[in-house]
């Protein structure tokens, strides 16, 4: 290990414990889960077991690049059973920034900028292990899809385990405004304090959402590029000008707007 990645590990762990001894970070979650069913590529919410009335309904998009042999065209919604089997989807919403921009001012102030840096990599970090620590919560107890999991540490890094929290605007469901959907879910705002911006970043930076799949064959997948036909019927699907939804899907696109 070089002297500045030592230095860097060493800095970091006394950050650490100042944040946990004084105080300067607040962490937040919420999480829940839901009743829902694959209807084509959407996926229904309901608002509870009876199934009857529809809370949100959450759209996928699906691969559409070519595949050898039989390898399918994956979308999410693939994960979730059809109506006529009881499902469920989970959501989360996670915090450590609370508290991270007015500490951040305070060592600019002081021209300590590498301190300044390093506090907001730090709850970088903080904001994704409790991402972990709540999906393993959710998989063990809340949900208890994997009850008797049993994994040590580096199982965990590996994802070793069963299911997946694929969040919005990465490469399984590259559409940020899901989020939108996901917060109203949560009631995220009030629950932990984080914020969406216009152009759906979530405020404090330091946040991480996402949806839970309990399914024992869900996978992490990128959707890659699609084409117009797909589009135009997820535009459809969404209520939404093809316009509007070309502008939110833009790197995914496949052809020139």
């Amino acid at each position: 290990m070089g002297e500045q990645t030592q230095r860097l590990l060493k800095d970091a762990q006394e950050m650490l414990d100042n944040i946990e001894s004084e105080g300067w970070l607040e962490a937040k979650a919420r999480v829940g889960i839901f009743p829902a069913n694959r209807v084509g590529d959407d996926i229904e919410i309901y608002t509870d077991e009876t199934r009857e009335a529809v809370a949100k309904v959450i759209p996928t998009l699906r691969q559409q690049n070519a595949k050898s042999g039989t390898q399918p065209n994956l979308a999410l919604a693939d994960f979730i059973a059809p109506k006529g089997t009881p499902d469920w989807l989970g959501a989360f919403c996670v915090t450590a920034g609370i508290g991270v921009a007015e500490k951040a001012r305070e060592f600019e102030a002081q021209q300590d900028d590498y301190r300044s840096i390093m506090l907001k990599a730090v709850a970088d970090r903080l904001a994704e292990a409790s991402a972990e620590f709540h999906h393993q919560v959710v998989r063990t107890q809340l949900w208890g899809s994997t009850s008797n999991e049993a994994f040590e540490n580096d199982d965990l890094i590996a994802e070793k385990y069963v299911g997946i929290r694929p969040a919005p605007g990465y490469p399984a469901c590259p559409d940020h405004t899901m989020k939108s959907a996901l917060f109203d879910l949560l009631n995220a705002q009030e629950g932990t304090g984080v914020q969406l911006t216009e152009s759906m970043a979530m405020m404090p930076a330091a946040s991480v959402s996402g949806w839970y799949f309990a399914h024992p064959k869900s996978r992490y997948f990128g959707v890659g590029k699609i084409d117009k036909d797909q589009v135009v019927e997820y535009a459809h699907r969404m209520g939404l000008a093809v316009s509007v939804v070309e502008r939110w899907l833009s790197p995914s696109l496949n052809y020139e707007r």
